[in-house]
């Protein structure tokens, strides 16, 4: 039997273009998912994974709509070759009942992780360029360093309950805590 998987990362993405290049090899039954491919959980893979049988092939139309990785794609097709369950790429023309598909698998595999790495070293290059400019990415404090000051205080005062602190500076539990956090670790530090 013939099985296909097909995933897109948000719902803004569609699956359409996927469902109709596996009906077009046969698949009989298809399995997807709407979510990151970095995400360790998706529940229509595993449930996928869980209905197949001995001889049944998996089919999707590129590798990375399976795993998150190299070692992620190898785990899974590991996985299934060790329940003799075959896998095949429509657009890379890969088929692992094959020893050619076999070897097409971890050179595409690897071709793919090598790109992601190349993507991620540029991300990193431009963000520490753009650091040695001096814009900062991320999100902007909340409070500057005289509100932190006065938040130690009213901290200190155990007269002045959280509630009445985190609503004098605009400010959630957590966030009031993780200032405390990092001013203790500051000062341990010099």
């Amino acid at each position: 039997m013939l099985v296909g998987y097909s995933r897109v990362s948000t719902n803004d993405q569609s699956l359409d273009s996927q469902i109709d290049q596996l009906k077009k090899v046969g698949c009989e039954r298809i399995f997807t998912d709407i979510v990151s491919g970095s995400k360790s959980e998706r529940k229509n893979l595993t449930e996928m994974l869980d209905f197949v049988r001995e001889g049944d092939t998996i089919v999707v139309c590129r590798l990375d709509r399976l795993g998150r990785g190299l070692k992620d794609l190898i785990d899974i097709i590991t996985f299934l070759e060790k329940r003799e369950i075959n896998f095949k790429s429509i657009s890379e023309s890969m088929d692992t009942s094959t020893s050619t598909g076999k070897l097409l698998f971890h050179v595409a595999g690897a071709f793919a992780e090598f790109e992601r790495n190349i993507i991620r070293e540029r991300t990193n290059a431009g963000l520490a360029s753009a650091r040695a400019r001096g814009r900062v990415g991320g999100r902007p404090k909340k409070m500057n360093v005289e509100q932190i000051q006065a938040l130690k205080n009213m901290h200190q005062d155990k007269n002045i309950s959280i509630k009445v602190i985190t609503d004098t500076f605009g400010i959630s539990m957590a966030t009031m805590y993780n200032y405390l956090k990092k001013e203790k670790e500051k000062n341990n530090i010099l």
